[in-house]
Order: structure tokens, then C-alpha cells, then sequence
């Protein structure tokens, strides 16, 4: 690994002299070797994009991973790849083997070549981008999408047309993380290397990113800026700023409840929760 590692961080200071398709060099079509090296790694879930310190829960982003990426899509050409009925038109290939990673996808998923979806995942009709990493015993529902480097922990419910945006660029940036245990409710949009943290919930609809302020119901103060805390259930709402113009309502994530430490999140007791509030999980 430490050898690929290198390879790449050599490509990419070089990367202005690479190029891509039939008229490349055979230098480039070394150079594409080596990449897809790197992604092989991504895929079978040897590396990941970034990672979170057991102790100190500080995420570190693998800048090496994210340059493979984007040497992936500088180097290759395009390429037409049928399957059954179906015929893409791309620069990487889809992901192959499901059953014996021990992986569900219902007809209309697709994963991209460089993501892991570990043993135990589902997808229904749904979509994992490249670099990605879904969590054993996830569900990512129908019409959800799981977004380039987006790091999904174990037993997570991406609920229907949920949107995990994709963090590629600048490669230093942090990705998009939903840690374990937590429930995304539908139509919610997780974006700009926003953090919900283990056990959290995000009522349906909402929108997270790293410049939604985190309040918490109970003081009115803001805990965070794009990082729900872990076992909060939160929900979409607003908070008035004046402005020259008059006064104008802008979006917040709202703490309603914590959990208790090791309390789980009954379906019907969420549903009665968000409901008071006039929300449903989704």
C-alpha cells in the first residue's frame, strides 16, 4: 500500500502531463495501472477515504485516495458498459458481485467501481458513488443517493430520496459522515462534508450542511455548525435575522430529544416524538 501511496502522490505533482484515451502515452497507461491499484483498494474496502479516530472521534481525510479519484476520471476515456437492458456511457465501470460480497441490490441500484458496501447492506432502486463506504446492516432506500466519499456507518437508514452529497474537491475537504446507528429521514439532504454522529435522527426533509447552525430546543443555544450530536433527534426549522430589508427566516437544525445512552430509536416512539412537532420520520 505504502508503495501505490507513493506512486500516486508522484502522479499527481505531475498531473498537467497526463493524459487519457487511445492516443496517450504508454508512460499514461502505466500511470492508469497504478490508479486503478488505488481504487481496487477503495473497493475491496482495504482503504478508505477518511477515517475517524476511535478515542479522539477527529475524522482524517486520506488526500492520497481522493487524488486517485481524480486521476481516475483525468486518465480514462470513455466507455460503453451493457447491462441487460440497460446501456451507460462512462469513464468508470459499475461495481460486480454483489452476492458474494453478501450484499442486497434490488433491480435499478447501482454502485460505482471504487465504493464498499459491506457484508449485510441493501440498496433498493438507489445509487453509491465512487470513494464511498456504506456500513454493514444499511439500508439505503429507494431513490436515495449515497455521494462521492460519503462515509455511511453501520445500521443506518438512508429513508426514501434521501440525498448524501459528494465531497471529491478540494481533496483536503472532509467528506460527508452518518455514523452508526442513525436514522436519515426521507428527502433529507446531508451536504458539504456536513457530521450526523452516532444515533442521531434527522427528521424528513431536512437540510444539513456545514453552515446550518445546530440549536439546541431546550436552551436556544448553538451547539455546532453542520454536526448533529450523537443520540439528538433534530428536526428542520427556522430562526429570524433581521437584515436591512426587514426581518427573514433562515433554515436551522433544531434539537428536540436526546436519547439516553443505549436507548434505541423505537420506530413507533420516533414517530410519536416528530409527530408532536408535527413532523414524521419518513
Amino acid at each position: 500500500m505504502a508503495d501505490t501511496r507513493a506512486a500516486i502522490e508522484e502522479l499527481w505533482e505531475r498531473r498537467a502531463e497526463l493524459g487519457a484515451g487511445a492516443g496517450a502515452a504508454d508512460s499514461d497507461s502505466d500511470a492508469l495501472k497504478i490508479v486503478h491499484q488505488a481504487i481496487d483498494l477503495l473497493d475491496r474496502g482495504e482503504e478508505r477515504v477518511a477515517s475517524i479516530d476511535p478515542v479522539s472521534r477527529e475524522v482524517t481525510v486520506h488526500i492520497w485516495l481522493k487524488h486517485a479519484i481524480l486521476l481516475l476520471f483525468k486518465l480514462s476515456a470513455m466507455e460503453t458498459e451493457r447491462v441487460g437492458p440497460f446501456e451507460y456511457a462512462d469513464k468508470i465501470a459499475l461495481k460486480h458481485d454483489f452476492a458474494a460480497a453478501g450484499v442486497r441490490v434490488v433491480p435499478g441500484a447501482s454502485a460505482r467501481w471504487g465504493s464498499f458496501l459491506e457484508p449485510g447492506v441493501i440498496m433498493m432502486p438507489s445509487y453509491v458513488n465512487i470513494g464511498a463506504r456504506v456500513g454493514s446492516g444499511t439500508l439505503v432506500d429507494t431513490w436515495a443517493t449515497v455521494g462521492s466519499c460519503a462515509q455511511i456507518g453501520a445500521n443506518v437508514h438512508l429513508s426514501g430520496g434521501v440525498g448524501i452529497g459528494g465531497v471529491l474537491e478540494p481533496a483536503g475537504a472532509v467528506p460527508v459522515i452518518v455514523e452508526d446507528d442513525c436514522v436519515i429521514g426521507s428527502r433529507c439532504m446531508v451536504v458539504e462534508g456536513a457530521r450526523v454522529r452516532r444515533g442521531a435522527i434527522l427528521g424528513a426533509g431536512m437540510v444539513l450542511s456545514r453552515s446550518i447552525p445546530v440549536i439546541d430546543a431546550e436552551t436556544g443555544d448553538e451547539v455546532s455548525r453542520g454536526d448533529v450530536p450523537e443520540r439528538a433527534v433534530v428536526v428542520q426549522a427556522m430562526r429570524t435575522k433581521t437584515f436591512p430589508g426587514g426581518e427573514f427566516g433562515l433554515p436551522c437544525a433544531l434539537i428536540i430529544k436526546r436519547l439516553a445512552e443505549g436507548e434505541r430509536h423505537d420506530k413507533m416512539a420516533l414517530e410519536h416524538v416528530l409527530r408532536e412537532h408535527g413532523l414524521s420520520a419518513g
